[in-house]
């Protein structure tokens, strides 16, 4: 008899992401659980030393990781411990915790992606408010920065500083200064690229344009489907294996000279708004690699 996965949906609530990926994985007859990270716990008396809500019996057959949800830095590293947990008892998660930890935290995938030669643009990051107001006196000369939350999503918390003074007290931003070139375009609409990537092929990308310097469709950007070019391309797959993301959401934004830049790679991204330009199941796509991938690591077996 065979034996039909049941996949774990890691989330801190239930949104369209989390229908759209139950479903998916309906239409190919496998059972998907929605479940809190926040429930999950470690539990040595257990035979694999987990307890995750909806699988008693055994572990799950694959994780999605839509969300790792708000807490203390303690909640955060005991969400993430149990993605490492589940990695070591060989449970395919997309995306695993390594891949998480590196693209949340900006500062690193900035680093990294700098380490790998893929085109990013030019970052600073520090602590220390004497330090960040010494880099926007240096920096702001050549144009302005946006200080972005070192954790954060969808364009929430973005400023864009042209001078010291726009920087705000260490309390508002958590302690720390990130401080990413401001790349304005030639001409307005404002527009950047979003790239959507699963198992090291792209699945669907689209242009976003907005009258505001911010582009994230959440924040009015409006998105359209766009095929990108060879160079978009190989810079978006190069950033997500960089980071270790088997899914990601690449954001691309073009210099002067058309040269792609890698702003961030998303670990968790959302596609409601490519999904509204893309026109098949982006869900079913990605519902379909994690299925390929526990093939894989049967096989592995």
């Amino acid at each position: 008899m065979i034996k039909t996965p049941r996949i774990a949906i890691f989330t801190d609530k239930l949104d369209w992401h989390v229908d759209e990926t139950t479903l998916a994985f309906e239409k190919f007859g496998v059972a998907a659980i929605p479940v809190r990270l926040a429930a999950c716990k470690i539990d040595t008396a257990r035979p694999f030393g987990l307890a995750i809500p909806g699988f008693r019996a055994a572990l799950p057959d694959a994780a999605v990781v839509r969300a790792i949800g708000d807490g203390s830095l303690e909640m955060i590293t005991m969400r993430l411990g149990v993605l490492h947990a589940l990695e070591s008892l060989h449970v395919p998660v997309v995306n695993g915790a390594r891949a998480i930890e590196r693209c949340t935290d900006k500062a690193m995938a900035s680093f990294t992606l700098r380490r790998a030669a893929i085109p990013t643009p030019e970052t600073f990051a520090t602590q220390s408010v004497a330090q960040a107001r010494s880099i926007a006196r240096r920096e702001c000369r050549k144009g302005p920065l946006v200080l972005k939350p070192l954790f954060g999503a969808q364009g929430w918390g973005l400023r864009l500083i042209r001078d010291e003074r726009a920087l705000p007290a260490p309390e508002e931003i958590g302690g720390v200064y990130y401080l990413q070139r401001f790349i304005s375009p030639r001409n307005k609409p404002f527009k950047d690229k979003r790239i959507l990537i699963s198992r090291g092929r792209i699945v669907a990308a689209m242009l976003r344009r907005s009258n505001h310097w911010i582009t994230n469709v959440r924040q009015g950007a409006k998105p359209v489907a766009i095929e990108p070019t060879p160079q978009e391309q190989d810079a978006a797959l190069r950033a997500a294996m960089a980071l270790g993301a088997s899914f990601a959401g690449v954001d691309l934004i073009a210099e002067e000279d058309g040269t792609p830049l890698v702003l961030e790679v998303n670990s968790m991204a959302g596609w409601s708004g490519l999904q509204s330009v893309t026109p098949f199941s982006i869900a079913e796509r990605l519902a379909a690699d994690v299925l390929a991938a526990i093939e894989g690591a049967e096989r592995r077996a």
